[in-house]
């Protein structure tokens, strides 16, 4: 589907309210923004496969937006939307939870419900397996502590305990996540530090050891089986 085609019957405008979801449109429709733009308070872009949100710009009055099911990744721009107290990014490819967080403080002023079940970005069982309840507290207290103001944060109302806690420890509740190590560039470095296989590299007919009686002995005054003799007989 190109950027700019829109399929009219599936547009649903009613009372301020724009539905578009379901018609695997990887950008807002630009007819969608001329035609509706100007007059939407609540816009529902969900079941597409939007990798951008260029064209939001041009809903000055939203406040309530869902974007659920879509492509959307860190990469994403935020417009400058006052008035929009709703963001729902729920089941999308947003990894970063502290860059979302900083762009929505400089965009999304009156933000009061934010949803991001689905993301790497909020560590629960629906994005890893491998993650707990533990995990996905302090992703809570971590994001309250940068956005006091939320009332509900995912599916959950924000509690009294949490806003607490998230003033005292929210800013020690970051998650560092480790860095990925190119195995390609570093490997030769990494081998030479962590190997336990000599160094030195040695040609196929340089034998070291042989499946055979030995033929050399030592004979040291030094040896083993000689340190208990104190005369000269040696």
């Amino acid at each position: 589907m190109a950027d700019f085609e829109m399929h009219p019957s599936a547009v649903t405008f009613v009372d301020d309210r724009l539905c578009y979801s379901g018609q695997k449109c990887y950008r807002i429709p630009e007819a969608l923004v001329k035609m509706y733009g100007p007059k939407v308070q609540s816009l529902d872009l969900s079941y597409n496969e939007l990798v951008s949100l260029r064209g939001m710009e041009g809903f000055p009055l939203l406040r309530e937006l869902v974007l659920d099911n879509n492509q959307l990744t860190d990469s994403l721009v935020l417009p400058y939307l006052p008035h929009l107290h709703t963001l729902s990014l729920n089941k999308n490819c947003i990894n970063d939870i502290e860059l979302l967080i900083t762009k929505i403080i400089h965009n999304l002023p009156t933000l009061t419900y934010l949803s991001l079940l689905g993301n790497k970005a909020c560590p629960n069982q629906l994005s890893d397996i491998d993650k707990d309840e533990e995990d996905y507290q302090r992703y809570r207290y971590y994001v309250l502590h940068r956005l006091p103001a939320l009332q509900f944060l995912d599916s959950t109302k924000v509690k009294d305990s949490e806003r607490l806690e998230a003033k005292l420890r929210g800013q020690y509740m970051k998650i560092i996540r480790p860095k990925h190590v190119n195995l390609n560039i570093a490997g030769d470095a990494v081998l030479q530090t962590l190997t336990p296989l000599p160094r030195s590299v040695r040609k196929p007919e340089d034998h070291r050891g042989a499946y055979e009686r030995c033929k050399y002995r030592y004979s040291g005054k030094n040896s083993e089986g000689n340190r208990f003799i104190s005369n000269n007989d040696l």
